[in-house]
């Protein structure tokens, strides 16, 4: 095949990975459409004659995807169907040397902190005066806020600090100001993110100052829900629950990721908490703000996790009654304390052990939405698909949480409002009800 040869270059951006990757990859859009060079956002169209892979490199599947879709874009190249491949994030940040080898086909790869070069081999300048300013790559209506970058933590099974380095908060300023360039745009509510999200402030600031932030952000205009992500639960400043409380436009929503609850394992995974600490916090959140709605996940696998340990973790879901719960397969990654350990949970024992508390969760979660039967609930609605309308509770988070569909049949929604949502019926993950 001959390579395509275009009058102007058309740049083809593809994200991997979490919600953090995906902010970058906006930022990346956002500067190459201010060097007035036509950029998508993995586009179906084959029209593009560069390709960008912003890559994953967490645990073994997303690595395994990440290299996978690299390989894919460099048998294009190939086949002379685009003419420069490029790679960022993650898994090049971590492997870029090993990559560059294995890989040659790509004309370069970049870290995730090297936009300014990656802009560089598109011809391309960094504009500094475009920082804050983001081009959305999903639904119009809602958007993540990135606070910080990296993580001071060392938790055993964690690879991010080698990828994202130390943590750096943003300034409450330059946060506001984004915010207020997204309500601009048409955004109702944004997700609070970072690797970490209570530490933000004290690398400037010298104290944690996220209550602080929070209250800035329920100033802007526009903006009807903030939502907080990735909160570490050792050290936890108990002022965000005083704010959630005081301020309606957060939601009554914490994702706070404990990862196990046997003590010996949490001391394994340098976790710097203890069950009963955990325990105590969930008291205090569920005391502060009535109705809040926890989202957590579990790790499971890690080295040494015996079947007594495990036991104690399930027993914990069990009696927690967590509103909304994820679960994760240990990965054994190079360069973690724990990988100088054996790894020495099988893999389908790790599949059986995430297949447990997932049941114990799918139980839960049933109960907990047989129970909202006959309420009437605040629902902003995403998206439309086959025959119903499809939204979220301020319990919800886009794409992990529940959903609630609405019939398109013989309702009506617009994508992106509000509308007070009459249950009626409900599944383990689902509930259905009809606009009131």
């Amino acid at each position: 095949m001959k390579t395509k040869t275009l009058n102007k270059n058309k740049v083809n951006v593809i994200t991997l990975g979490c919600s953090k990757n995906l902010v970058d990859s906006e930022d990346l859009i956002t500067q190459i459409k201010g060097n007035d060079i036509e950029v998508t956002h993995e586009s179906e169209e084959d029209d593009a004659n560069i390709v960008i892979v912003n890559t994953c490199g967490f645990i073994d599947l997303a690595k395994e995807e990440s290299v996978n879709t690299i390989l894919q874009y460099a048998d294009v190249k190939k086949a002379g169907g685009i003419e420069k491949l490029y790679v960022t994030g993650c898994l090049s940040q971590r492997y870029k040397d090993d990559l560059e080898v294995a890989i040659p086909e790509v004309d370069a790869y970049f870290g995730t902190m090297e936009m300014p070069g990656l802009l560089a081999k598109l011809e391309a300048d960094y504009k500094h005066e475009l920082i804050g300013e983001r081009v959305l790559s999903g639904p119009a209506h809602y958007a993540y806020l990135k606070i910080s970058e990296g993580c001071n933590r060392t938790c055993s099974f964690c690879a991010i600090p080698l990828m994202r380095g130390k943590h750096v908060s943003k300034t409450i300023e330059a946060l506001v100001l984004e915010a207020e360039n997204l309500a601009r745009m048409g955004v109702k509510e944004i997700m609070l993110i970072a690797q970490e999200l209570t530490y933000y402030g004290l690398d400037i600031y010298k104290k944690r100052e996220l209550p602080k932030l929070l209250d800035a952000l329920c100033e802007v205009e526009g903006i009807e829900w903030i939502r907080l992500h990735y909160a570490y639960p050792s050290k936890f400043p108990l002022g965000i629950f005083d704010a959630m409380a005081r301020q309606p436009k957060i939601c009554n929503y914490l994702d706070i990721p404990l990862q196990h609850a046997d003590d010996g394992m949490l001391e394994r995974m340098r976790r710097q908490i203890t069950q009963v600490e955990q325990r105590e916090l969930i008291k205090i959140a569920k005391e502060k703000v009535p109705g809040i709605h926890i989202r957590t996940t579990f790790l499971v696998g890690h080295p040494g996790e015996t079947e007594e340990e495990f036991q104690s973790l399930c027993d914990f879901v069990a009696d927690m009654k967590f509103d909304r719960v994820g679960v994760f397969q240990y990965s054994h990654e190079e360069d973690t304390s724990a990988h100088d350990m054996v790894d020495d949970v099988d893999a389908e024992t790790k599949v059986e052990r995430a297949n447990r508390i997932m049941e114990i969760q799918n139980s839960i979660s049933m109960d907990n939405n047989e129970a909202l039967v006959g309420h009437t609930l605040k629902v902003l609605f995403d998206r439309k698909e086959g025959e119903f309308f499809i939204g979220r509770t301020e319990f919800d988070s886009p794409e992990v949480d529940n959903e609630v569909l609405v019939s398109a049949k013989d309702q009506y929604v617009r994508i992106g409002d509000f509308a007070n949502v009459l249950i009626e019926s409900a599944e383990d993950y689902d509930l259905y009800g009809k606009v009131v």
